[in-house]
C-alpha cells in the first residue's frame, strides 16, 4: 500500500494572546487550528471549506513552515516536517509550493517579472543563468502569460495575471504539492473561473496535488476529490466529492450546502434552507462539548446534554468521516 504524498495528525496551532504572568507565559490562547487530521494522496486535491475565521489558512500556513506547530505532525513522503530546522526545510520547500490569497500583496513591486521568477530557481540551484531565462519563459507561457512581459513589474498587470504570476513562481521548483490559500477570492467573479480552469490544467499537466482552501463551494466541488470541512478549528467532515454533496453528514455541512444557489429556479423555490442561528463562538473561550453545538439545528436530536458535554470524536466510516454524535 502506498504511503500518502501528505499526512497531517492532530495539528495544532494556538497563539498566545493577552497579559501574560510574571514567569512570561500567556494567561490565554487562541485556538486557531486545534487537532485536524487528514491525507493528501499524489496527483489528487483536497478542499478545505468553511466560515471565515474558522482555522483554514492557518492550517495551511502551519503546514507549509510559515506557522510552527503547537502540536501534532505534517509528514511529507513519510518525514516529519515540523521538527525540521530553516535548513532542513530547504529541500521541501521546492517540492511543497503555496498560491497565496492576495495577488497585490504576495508579489515584490519592486522586482520585475523575470526577477520574481528567478529567485526561486536561484535559490533550489536549477540551472544555469541562460537555462534559468528559458524556463522563466516557459513559466510565463504555461500560465497564460505573454513572455514579452518578463521585464514589467507587478503593478502593471491586472489581478488575474498577478495571481498567474504567482502560479508561476510556485510552480518554478516542480513541486508535487500545492496549497492554495483561497487563489480566487479576490479576483473579479469574471477572472475567478479563469484561474479555476487553469490550475485544473496545471494539475494534469504536471500531475501536481491540491490543499485547496476556499470558502465557495463550487470552485472546490470542481477542482478537487476530497472534502474536508471545518469549523472553530476542527474538522467535523471528510468525504468523496461527490457523496458530500448528495449526502452530507454534519449538519453544519448541511447548512453549508443550504447556502449554495441552485441553478434551476424551481428547485431553489422549494428547497429548504438552513439559517444558523447566532455567531461563531471565539476561538479564545470556544464553547464546552462540540464546538458547533450553539448554532447546530439537530442539536434536539441527541438525547441528554452529550452536544454540550462531549467533544465529538472524528470517526472514519468507509471512505468518510464525521464528528458527531448524531446516529
Amino acid at each position: 500500500m502506498t504511503r500518502p504524498l501528505l499526512e497531517v495528525q492532530e495539528l495544532t496551532k494556538h497563539f498566545p494572546v493577552g497579559p501574560r504572568t510574571l514567569m512570561g507565559k500567556a494567561q490565554q490562547h487562541l485556538r486557531a487550528v486545534d487537532g485536524v487530521s487528514f491525507n493528501i494522496e499524489r496527483g489528487l486535491s483536497l478542499g478545505l471549506v468553511g466560515e471565515s475565521g474558522c482555522g483554514k489558512s492557518t492550517c495551511a500556513r502551519t503546514i507549509v513552515g510559515l506557522h510552527p506547530a503547537t502540536s501534532g505532525s505534517v509528514r511529507y513522503e513519510g518525514t516529519e516536517l515540523t521538527t525540521l530546522s530553516r535548513r532542513g526545510w530547504l529541500p521541501y520547500r521546492r517540492k511543497i509550493q503555496m498560491i497565496f490569497q492576495d495577488p497585490y500583496a504576495s508579489l515584490d513591486p519592486r522586482q520585475t517579472v523575470a526577477q520574481i521568477l528567478d529567485e526561486p530557481l536561484k535559490l533550489f540551484g536549477l540551472g544555469r543563468p541562460r537555462e534559468r531565462r528559458l524556463r522563466i519563459l516557459s513559466l510565463l507561457e504555461a500560465v497564460g502569460l505573454n513572455p514579452r512581459h518578463v521585464q514589467r513589474y507587478p503593478h502593471e498587470f491586472s489581478g488575474g495575471q498577478r495571481q498567474r504570476i504567482g502560479i508561476a513562481r510556485a510552480l518554478a521548483g516542480e513541486p508535487d504539492l500545492i496549497v492554495c490559500d483561497e487563489p480566487v477570492s479576490a479576483l473579479d467573479v469574471s477572472i475567478q473561473a479563469q484561474i479555476v480552469n487553469l490550475l485544473g490544467e496545471l494539475r494534469e499537466r504536471f500531475d501536481l496535488a491540491y490543499l485547496f482552501i476556499a470558502h465557495d463551494l463550487a470552485v472546490v466541488r470542481h477542482l478537487c476529490e476530497r472534502i474536508a470541512v471545518m469549523y472553530l478549528g476542527r474538522l467535523v467532515e471528510e468525504a468523496p466529492r461527490e457523496e458530500l454533496f448528495k449526502n452530507p453528514a454534519h449538519p453544519y455541512t448541511k447548512a453549508l450546502l443550504s447556502a449554495v444557489p441552485y441553478p434551476d429556479p424551481e428547485v431553489e423555490r422549494t428547497r429548504e434552507r438552513i439559517v444558523l442561528g447566532g455567531d461563531v463562538p471565539s476561538p479564545l473561550t470556544p464553547p464546552s462539548g462540540c464546538p458547533f453545538h450553539p448554532r447546530c439545528h439537530q442539536v434536539g436530536e441527541v438525547s441528554g446534554d452529550r452536544c454540550s458535554r462531549e467533544v465529538p470524536a472524528l470517526v472514519h466510516e468507509g471512505q468518510r468521516s464525521r464528528a458527531c454524535h448524531l446516529d
